[in-house]
């Protein structure tokens, strides 16, 4: 019988997070106590076929909570922390910074702070057992030029508020451990897609769109470049880098698959033409649109908008045996038949604050106003 053990995952009910708490729980390895505060981006369905699981907890609250975080501690006997709780949208950053610094720098000290304290009192066994994984961005490293990647020693150089909020938490995870001896472990990834993301993001956004006959907004030129992950196997080396990371060491973690955004907004509207054609689509079926593409719109660039990313994964490859299994093309047709498959998913996260601040925020709220 396995001896399962016990981790806790903060965020486990946004994207990532509902990616990795299904792995973990599917590997039999792992009982999962996943803490979320179910703001916006979250989605406490994603995980509901669970909550009769041995091996799932949902406790609905707030990293910035200190005694909450410390009960749990108490209560749960963790082997580990996955800690992915974060605001990550980089507009939203840009629009309202505040709520980043307080979720991702002072809710991430504070989940430090609670695991220092736990961590102190553990056995000379269980202290070598301990993990704390923080997964963060390649964002941090700010933006490279035509050519190069992103290495786990490339200087941070933020340029959003959002990077800025992330590379702090990074410095506050890395002196943790220097100064106290935390067993930590950072991992920075490139662009995640897949199912279960907030349609706020730029694939599920071009899906829904598209289907809805909504403009498919591309910023500046449509020539800033992005390297693209299937969630599941950023996932896989999450967890790989949590059993088997040297403490105190970065993982970058990256699928060499670098799109500009104008080509993937194409590629995802030839897949749509193909398994949904626009005329068998009753919001467009009258406007004779022969190709999704039809929709697209280029609107202005938003501020401080990073050229490219793109990141060297040879150090988790070569040290601990990772290498992704998911191909873009393959991907994002899975990422597409899942929008498609769970239309009520897609309904519940569109609605509610997130469309009002859709209407209010976004960029490309005058592209759409102008194309009714």
């Amino acid at each position: 019988m396995i001896n399962k053990k016990t981790v806790i995952v903060t965020g486990g009910s946004g994207f990532i997070g509902t990616n990795m708490v299904r792995l973990l729980v599917d590997s039999g390895e792992y009982r999962v106590v996943n803490l979320d505060a179910l703001t916006y981006a979250a989605n406490a369905a994603s995980l509901a076929d669970l909550d009769q699981s041995q091996d799932y907890v949902f406790v609905n609250g707030n990293i910035t909570d200190s005694e909450l975080v410390a009960s749990l501690f108490e209560k749960y006997q963790p082997a580990g922390v996955f800690h992915l709780a974060a605001e990550s949208h980089v507009d939203r950053s840009i629009i309202s910074p505040e709520d980043f610094i307080q979720t991702n720098v002072v809710g991430t000290y504070r989940l430090l702070e609670a695991t220092r304290a736990y961590y102190a009192n553990l056995s000379d066994e269980k202290k070598r057992e301990f993990r704390f994984l923080h997964v963060s961005t390649d964002e941090v490293f700010g933006s490279l030029g035509a050519e190069g990647y992103f290495t786990e020693e490339t200087p941070y150089s933020p340029n959003s508020p959002y990077a800025a909020s992330k590379a702090s938490s990074d410095h506050f995870v890395r002196a943790y451990h220097h100064t106290y001896g935390l067993p930590t472990i950072i991992t920075n990834c490139s662009n995640n897609y897949g199912p279960y993301q907030f349609p706020e993001k730029m694939i599920p956004l071009m899906i829904m769109n598209a289907l809805s006959g909504k403009p498919l907004p591309v910023y500046g030129d449509g020539s800033n470049v992005r390297d693209w992950i299937y969630v599941e196997d950023h996932c896989k080396a999450v967890k790989l880098a949590f059993e088997n990371g040297v403490l105190g060491e970065e993982y970058a973690i990256g699928a060499n698959n670098e799109q500009n955004n104008i080509n993937l907004v194409n590629q995802i509207c030839r897949i749509l033409d193909d398994v949904a054609p626009p005329v068998e689509v009753s919001q467009l079926r009258e406007r004779g649109l022969e190709s999704y593409a039809e929709l697209i719109q280029f609107v202005t660039d938003r501020p401080g908008h990073d050229r490219r990313y793109a990141i060297n994964s040879a150090k988790i490859t070569s040290q601990l045996g990772w290498q992704p299994e998911v191909g873009f093309e393959a991907g994002l047709r899975r990422t597409i038949d899942w929008y498609l498959s769970n239309s009520k998913w897609v309904d519940q996260a569109s609605g509610g604050s997130f469309g009002e601040w859709m209407r209010k925020n976004y960029a490309w709220r005058a592209a759409e106003s102008e194309s009714k």
